[in-house]
């Protein structure tokens, strides 16, 4: 017995030897939600605009994007101007199939059925795109601009300040991103002045400057002091007659110094760290992501007065502020109206 034993223990250790020495399996291919390993270098991601970059809302995507490739996270490439014609899923499919990126970001209004058809059939690479649909499982997480509540705050502002009792807003399109900022500047201009008419004019286009420019020159000539320049191409108009303007996604008083008090600001950063963070951990999984566009998490703010407050009176700066913390801090909610908005 003593020898079968022997045999059985010299078998046993050949076996664990050779065990030892065959090469590993190599590991199957991670899904989106196991990300990359830190040792492979900066997370790969791509980026697909519709609109041109100089567009305000694929511009705050973007500039998210380059901080982060700054910063050393990530490895970023990107294409804009792609339009709503069929080439967003063109290119999607040729980014995915041959760049195999771990993230992909862009913008899915107008080109929706086209990205989620995308994502689905890549179910490996995290689809991070704004929509104001839902997510879709495993991949496709969903963002969007909700920087209602500094609008309300540049309500505030226009109800205020206008001298005519007349202000006016030019918008993209009556969609529900777009009514609830809209809606919202109205609420505070109405509290700041129940009195004061706010004139409304959509351009049903999202980047057409010099269409939103004739409709801000049309809401001056009916006598409009202040403007709210939901699109690009207001602020020109405004400043060519003298006027004060609020941008609107990014800061924008760079283009007139003189004329734009300040504006909602949109900071993608928080949710860009937020999916980087995912994707490296392993952990991503398709979200709505619209917290993170709030005010409470950073990703909405007023941009800079840039000297402004110096001219403002000092009861209105008060007000303001007070309602910037009452709205961080949960005490005060701006109501959501998604409603198309009309003039009033």
């Amino acid at each position: 017995m003593s020898k079968i034993r022997a045999v059985v223990l010299c078998l046993l250790a050949a076996s664990l030897l050779l065990t030892a020495c065959a090469a590993p399996a190599p590991p199957a291919a991670a899904p989106a939600s196991e990300g990359s390993s830190a040792e492979s270098g900066p997370l790969k991601v791509f980026a697909a605009f519709a609109t041109p970059i100089e567009e305000p809302w694929d511009g705050v995507i973007h500039a998210a994007l380059e901080s982060a490739k700054e910063a050393g996270q990530i490895d970023y490439q990107w294409t804009d101007n792609i339009g709503y014609s069929g080439d967003m899923e063109r290119i999607l499919n040729e980014v995915a199939s041959e760049q195999q990126p771990a993230v992909i970001f862009g913008d899915a209004f107008g080109n929706e059925e086209a990205v989620r058809r995308v994502a689905k059939d890549y179910p490996e690479i995290a689809f991070v795109f704004g929509s104001g649909l839902g997510p879709a499982e495993p991949n496709l997480s969903v963002f969007d601009n909700w920087i209602h509540e500094p609008a309300y705050l540049c309500g505030l502002i226009a109800g205020t300040l206008t001298k005519t009792g007349k202000v006016g807003v030019v918008g993209g399109y009556p969609v529900p991103e777009v009514n609830r900022i809209i809606n919202a500047y109205i609420v505070g201009v109405k509290e700041a002045n129940p009195d004061a008419e706010v004139l409304v004019t959509f351009i049903n286009s999202w980047f057409d400057p010099a269409a939103a420019k004739e409709a801000a020159l049309a809401q001056i000539d009916a006598g409009a002091d202040i403007l709210f320049a939901e699109r690009f191409g207001v602020i020109e108009a405004a400043a060519e007659n003298g006027l004060l303007a609020f941008g609107n996604m990014s800061d924008q008083n760079s283009l007139a110094p003189d004329t734009v008090i300040t504006g909602p600001v949109w900071d993608m950063n928080p949710t860009v760290q937020y999916v980087i963070q995912q994707v490296e951990s392993g952990s991503y999984t398709a979200q709505d992501l619209k917290d993170f566009s709030m005010m409470a998490k950073g990703g909405a703010r007023l941009a800079p007065f840039h000297g402004f407050e110096e001219k403002l009176p000092a009861e209105l700066l008060e007000l303001v502020r007070q309602r910037e913390e009452e709205i961080k801090s949960g005490l005060f909610r701006v109501p959501i109206d998604e409603e198309p908005p009309v003039s009033q």
